[in-house]
């Protein structure tokens, strides 16, 4: 291998930075779009200098052009009636053809594109692997001529919605500096027979038509699982549709098309083609050894980025290489990067001193676990909300915790309680706060206790791990359901029976219990009900297939009793914290983190003065 291509290979697998490998290396993009430029400025001089030439010559023979409307005779009507009239019944007849054969994609220049690199936070692994195929995207005729590879020609972005599936698909046009043609896959469906394959050709065509301008062209389509599902089958039955005028559709006629058009990108220009056939008629006429040789079909540089929330449901042969050669599982942020997706939009939107501490801001890093990146962002906006309906220009850390209760539990709906139900909804929240701060040692944040009412519930407790975490051991399951029952348990206690509010937490406590025997081994036996595949509740979840057996049946509820009457215990003993609690929240009826903790701490230093 020779030096040039040493430094290739180092250029594109080196694992330097887009950025470093762009100002060092002249990109194979730039130098297609500047020879296209130059060529472009040829003909421009030579259809100038033959227009020039014309009206030196007019002007030297004395004959100069003269401007005007012509003349059209006294018998004009006759003939350009009828031609107006097939001008109007053309564009009637062909008029809706041609736009619903027009390719549904919307253009946009890198100009046009205000996302970069830069802005792409949280995701850091999949932004190195989007660098990567970008650098062998903008060097592509240095891999296939220097290095002897095949330049990726598809990528797939999975993942749920919100993860940054589009974002990082505009950071690449951008970044890239090619033209950027964003398609949402349902748009290619069309009412007429045979249109659907036509616009999906169309948009090929585009891309390439781009591709051969500039350099390169990144296609992006949306809702991918829209134009790719799975062929055969009853998907493939499924799939059969009728058109408004009574025409078949075919679904996998259009995963046909769709697999062609990828494997298809490298078709001869228009004038090639016309080129061709002239060579090819004279091909006809000349011996064996005397024909005339026909270009190779040149290269188009395209890279097709698709994206789903369904990626299991694609048909096979898209994933195949050659086509989508690389899957990017585009997955929720882990805490780091919701730490550094925090700092990144709060250093865009005005926010008070506080939301710059550190704790506050890993806090928030913290409790947003499952949340995407748009569901993040939202929160923040949702704060700058409730910080302008208090006349604030700025939002602070109560707006932000007042935003996500909102988002992830709902509106306050204030309604008037009676005397009693407002007492037995605080003490039965206070059970369940009392039996976090005691039960989980500090490894839970209490975040939010109030007995205003949010859609179905009448009040809450919303707490969290204080590190995060993915697995769960038994003694922390059954702390987590010590928490689900103290308020059936602080009900007893206090009023001598339970009433209608626990049923939600014995839904939950239920699930808890059924999944720790059914499926965690942590019951009398070992057996999966997981590994259920056949039978009457193969198609059920965990919890009916448990409770569908007698004997797991009761070794849940043994379970549940158990951990309910460990809790009542614990209640018992800390009577003066649930009612600390209780009292709190009768006065303000919702309660921070810091709020709780305090006002258990001070009913526990009351306790240590009157016993010591």
């Amino acid at each position: 291998m020779d030096q040039h291509k040493v430094s290739s290979a180092s250029a594109i697998g080196g694992g330097e930075t887009f950025r470093s490998v762009a100002e060092r290396h002249r990109a194979d993009v730039a130098r297609t779009r500047e020879r296209n430029r130059q060529r472009r400025l040829a003909w421009i001089l030579v259809f100038s200098t033959a227009f020039l030439a014309y009206f030196l010559k007019r002007l030297i023979e004395g004959d100069p052009l003269q401007f005007g409307l012509p003349s059209l005779g006294a018998d004009a009507v006759l003939w350009l009636f009828p031609i107006a009239m097939i001008f109007i019944i053309g564009v009637g007849v062909l008029g809706p053809l041609v736009i619903n054969g027009r390719s549904p994609h919307i253009r946009f220049s890198p100009e046009e594109i205000g996302i970069r690199f830069a802005d792409v936070r949280g995701i850091d692994i999949l932004l190195e692997e989007v660098t990567r195929t970008l650098q062998i995207f903008l060097t592509y005729k240095t891999f296939r001529d220097d290095l002897g590879g095949n330049p990726r020609r598809g990528i797939l972005f999975e993942g749920k919605p919100g993860t940054g599936k589009t974002h990082m698909a505009k950071a690449m046009a951008a970044e890239a500096g090619v033209p950027f043609l964003f398609v949402s896959a349902p748009a290619f469906h069309s009412m007429f027979f045979g249109m659907t394959s036509f616009r999906i050709r169309s948009f090929f065509k585009s891309l390439r038509k781009a591709a051969r301008k500039e350099g390169g062209a990144i296609g992006f389509i949306e809702e991918m699982d829209a134009v790719g599902s799975a062929r055969g089958g009853m998907d493939g039955f499924s799939e059969q549709r009728v058109s408004r005028f009574g025409s078949p559709s075919s679904g996998g006629g259009m995963v046909n098309e769709f697999l062609v058009q990828l494997q298809s990108f490298d078709t001869p220009p228009f004038w090639q083609r016309v080129k061709n056939l002239f060579i090819d008629g004279a091909n006809k006429l000349l011996p064996e050894g005397r024909r005339f040789h026909k270009k190779i079909v040149p290269y188009s540089n395209v890279l097709i980025i698709g994206a789903t929330n369904r990626a299991d449901s694609l048909d096979p042969a898209l994933m195949r290489p050659g086509r989508f050669d690389r899957t990017l599982n585009f997955d929720l942020p882990s805490k780091a990067g919701r730490r550094e997706l925090v700092d990144y939009f709060l250093e865009r939107r005005a926010h008070s001193a506080d939301m710059d501490r550190e704790d506050i801001r890993e806090e928030l890093s913290a409790m947003t676990l499952g949340y995407t990146p748009a569901m993040l962002e939202h929160i923040l906006d949702e704060a700058l909300v409730w910080a302008i309906r208090e006349d604030r220009r700025e939002l602070s850390w109560r707006d932000v915790q007042r935003a996500r209760l909102s988002e992830e539990i709902g509106i306050a709906q204030p309604v008037a309680y009676t005397a009693n139900e407002r007492v037995l909804i605080a003490t039965h929240e206070a059970g369940h706060a009392v039996a976090a701060f005691m039960c989980t040692a500090g490894e839970r944040k209490l975040e939010v206790l109030s007995i205003i009412k949010r859609r179905q519930a009448l009040g809450l407790l919303a707490h969290s791990d204080a590190e995060e975490r993915f697995t769960r051991t038994q003694s922390e399951l059954e702390a987590r359901l010590k928490i689900m029952l103290a308020g059936m348990a602080c009900e007893e206690i206090f009023f001598g029976e339970s009433g209608t509010g626990p049923s939600s937490d014995l839904m939950a406590a239920t699930e808890v219990v059924a999944q720790m025997v059914g499926s965690y081994g942590m019951g009398e036996s070992l057996v999966s009900y997981e590994a259920i595949h056949e039978g009457p509740y193969s198609n059920t979840n965990i919890v009916a297939r448990v409770l569908s057996n007698e004997k797991a049946k009761k070794e849940v509820d043994d379970v549940l009793r158990r951990q309910k009457d460990q809790v009542v215990y614990l209640l018992q003993q800390n009577r003066d914290l649930v009612e600390a609690l209780r009292d709190a929240l009768l006065e303000h009826e919702e309660l921070m983190g810091d709020e709780i903790n305090a006002c258990v701490e001070q009913a526990l230093e009351r306790r240590n003065a009157r016993l010591g």
